[in-house]
């Protein structure tokens, strides 16, 4: 079937006078002249039957729909200069792939382990993206995520399928500068220290209180933070008390430069996923899928589909 696209070079010209709302300076920069670049755009806005640009007394601005449009571009010309430069790089030889990943157990678990996986598959190049939540694979040049969260909210993610790789915990942890004596203490105690809040989990701390049937009027206040890597800089700093995985503080633990302040931990509300599209998988994912199971010790199969 005979594919409806336009021309890369009309998409190439609209891109860059989109990004400098300008004919002359989109020309300037694809080494043009301005009436090529004119031109390229109104075959476009022909092929289309929609315009892009509207005239003022100003110049040319974006329709809405131009706007929109450009934005749709901008990311699928990106994506092709990415694959014809990592191409070009591999000069055709051996396979790739690109996983979104929660960044701190990107930085702290999985890429740490990731030689091993070179040593195995030396032709395979792992990209890596950053994404903390859900999201349209349709949208991306993504083959797969890592991703942290509960089974409930794991099933609205729709038309993916996803291997069940571990399991979480969570401990409360902290400087040893918040703890008199170096001594751990009691939930009670915890809940009239400061809290560090994960921007991504509101509600953590007040369900790890619940579990420990303490009544923390305070666990839902303090300073937030998008990454458990800031949570973690902002405990060893002695800011507060961060209710950490403990996957992920384990080289803090073992120096001393992290202690728990509370030897509780919360198991199993939350855990790790390897999340794809339900159909289609590539060789290269599939290959990946196998490795990170067999280094989280999981089952192989899909937990399930929606």
């Amino acid at each position: 079937m005979r594919r409806k696209l336009p021309s890369t070079q009309a998409l190439n010209c609209f891109e860059a006078a989109a990004r400098h709302q300008s004919f002359t300076r989109a020309a300037q920069e694809l080494n043009l002249t301005q009436g090529a670049v004119s031109r390229q755009v109104a075959v476009l806005e022909d092929f289309l039957g929609v315009p892009l640009f509207r005239r003022t007394q100003h110049g040319m601005v974006l329709t809405p729909a131009g706007a929109d449009y450009a934005r749709h571009v901008s990311q699928r010309l990106d994506a092709l200069e990415r694959d014809a430069v990592e191409l070009m790089g591999r000069r055709g030889q051996g396979d790739s792939l690109t996983l979104a990943a929660v960044p701190t157990f990107a930085t702290r678990w999985l890429i740490p382990r990731l030689h091993r996986l070179a040593a195995e598959q030396p032709d395979l190049l792992v990209h890596f993206e950053t994404r903390t939540r859900p999201f349209l694979f349709t949208d991306t040049g993504i083959d797969a995520a890592i991703w942290a969260g509960t089974a409930q909210q794991l099933q609205q993610w729709a038309g993916t399928q996803a291997t069940h790789l571990m399991d979480e915990d969570v401990l409360p942890v902290c400087s040893p500068r918040l703890l008199t004596g170096g001594q751990e203490v009691e939930p009670h105690v915890l809940a009239q220290m400061p809290l560090l809040q994960q921007a991504t989990r509101p509600e953590a701390w007040r369900q790890w209180f619940d579990a420990q049937g303490v009544d923390a009027p305070r666990a839902m206040a303090g300073p937030r933070y998008e990454l458990f890597s800031m949570q973690a800089a902002a405990a060893m700093s002695g800011l507060g008390v961060a209710l950490m995985p403990t996957l992920l503080v384990q080289d803090e633990l073992a120096s001393g430069a992290l202690v728990v302040a509370c030897a509780r931990p919360l198991k199993a509300q939350r855990a790790y996923y390897l999340v794809q599209p339900q159909v289609g998988e590539r060789p290269a994912l599939a290959v990946f899928r196998e490795w990170v199971v067999r280094e989280c010790g999981s089952p192989a199969d899909p937990s399930w589909r929606q």
